[in-house]
């Protein structure tokens, strides 16, 4: 920071004020409502032009909720988004959860808000509680931002805008390069296991395999390290495949009962959709003697007699077609399950040479690698990018731009 910056204390130089939520139980506070409130989770935004949710003028006048004028900076004090900076683009309210600093003739709006995004670390890391952290408004108020001459912010905020819009352009392109990649693949993949064949049979899932049921390991012997995997929901990709959940990897120290350690390529299925899209997703094994099968997965196996290739397999239970037909068919409301029986109803194509279901699936698993290391490295480079716009509000902030 240079000599002839300031720096002060947040609270000192700037009025700040929390929102407030009107009563729920009360709809003539909410029925028709007028008046933009934003969010906690939409200050993430940045910039924010217009709130989700409206509260009527009743609500406004009978709860702590209070119009912000235009130009406030927003930080989000709880939960998930606790830390998260923006900026209004219009006049609107808050619930409690925001924290508001308005605008005086100190600051530039736009300075302010690249100069609490530089803190945003700070202020997470000095937040209470664990699951769910709390920046309190006396904690935003304790901040201390540099303050140069209306000028020099003037200056910092066009250079951080040209920066990061150069940034947020970069993200996007890498981003659209990786969903491009994904749709590439999987266009591919429904191409090769719909096409005309003569050697292609339409049959149901129960014409090739046996579905069964995992065990239902007890609790107790469950724990944060060992050396047998609990395989759950979790550890299924929502596009397929197998997710290793670090820190959050289940294990099981108890007697194992025979048939349940799994063999590296064995094909498991998601039943139950522990999370949105995972109900019928598929993984392979990735290494024998580890892992462990356990309830609501479903382990397919070849019926005797039949001969068909599990990278094969894995790739016709992961298609649009399979997944879409899975999910129909699903019983439940707040948790969608499935169950062998469903499972093995669901109508599929396959050719019935084993050389042709390894031809195919070779080209997909080889597909599929390429698309995995796109994404790879475009996530790569969006963390780059992202240590770049910090090292730019560090450097501002410190009078080296």
């Amino acid at each position: 920071m240079t000599a002839d910056w300031d720096l002060v204390r947040l609270g000192d130089v700037c009025t700040t004020s929390s929102g407030g939520t009107p009563t729920k139980s009360v709809r003539e506070y909410y029925d028709d409502g007028t008046v933009p409130w934003v969010l906690s989770g939409e200050v993430a935004q940045g910039e924010v032009f217009e709130a989700k949710n409206h509260i009527t003028e009743l609500g406004l006048a009978n709860s702590s909720a209070k119009l912000f004028p235009l130009d406030t900076v927003l930080v989000a004090m709880y939960g998930a988004t606790a830390g998260q900076v923006g900026i209004l683009r219009t006049t609107a309210a808050t619930n409690q959860a925001v924290c508001g600093v308005l605008p005086n003739d100190r600051f530039v709006p736009d300075y302010l808000r690249y100069a609490l995004l530089n803190e945003q670390a700070s202020m997470v890391a000095s937040a209470v509680g664990n699951a769910q952290p709390n920046i309190s408004q006396a904690k935003v108020q304790d901040v201390r931002i540099p303050l140069p001459p209306l000028e020099e912010q003037k200056r910092i905020v066009a250079i951080l805008d040209a920066a990061f819009a150069d940034i947020e352009h970069s993200v996007q392109k890498s981003t659209a390069s990786s969903a491009l990649a994904s749709d590439l693949f999987r266009s591919r993949r429904e191409e090769l296991l719909a096409a005309s064949e003569e050697a292609a049979v339409d049959g149901v899932l129960g014409d090739l395999a046996e579905i069964k049921h995992g065990y239902a390991f007890e609790g107790e012997h469950f724990r944060g390290d060992g050396e047998y995997v609990l395989l759950t929901p979790g550890n299924f990709h929502e596009t397929g495949g197998y997710r290793d959940r670090g820190h959050k990897q289940k294990y099981f120290v108890g007697p194992i009962p025979h048939g349940y350690v799994m063999k590296q390529g064995d094909l498991l299925v998601a039943m139950t959709a522990q999370a949105p899209g995972l109900l019928g997703s598929p993984l392979r094994v990735p290494e024998g003697g580890k892992f462990l099968h356990n309830q609501r997965l479903g382990l397919v196996q070849p019926k005797p007699g039949v001969e068909w290739d599990s990278r094969f397999m894995f790739h016709l239970l992961n298609s649009e077609s399979t997944r879409a037909v899975v999910e129909l068919n699903a019983t439940g409301t707040k948790v969608r399950h499935t169950s062998p029986k469903k499972m093995q109803a669901v109508a599929v194509r396959y050719p019935v040479s084993l050389m042709r279901q390894r031809e195919i699936a070779d080209e997909l698993d080889s597909l599929l690698t390429l698309t995995d290391e796109l994404g790879q490295r475009e996530h790569a480079k969006s963390v780059q990018v992202l240590d770049l716009r910090q090292s730019l509000l560090h450097r501002a902030f410190s009078g080296q731009l």
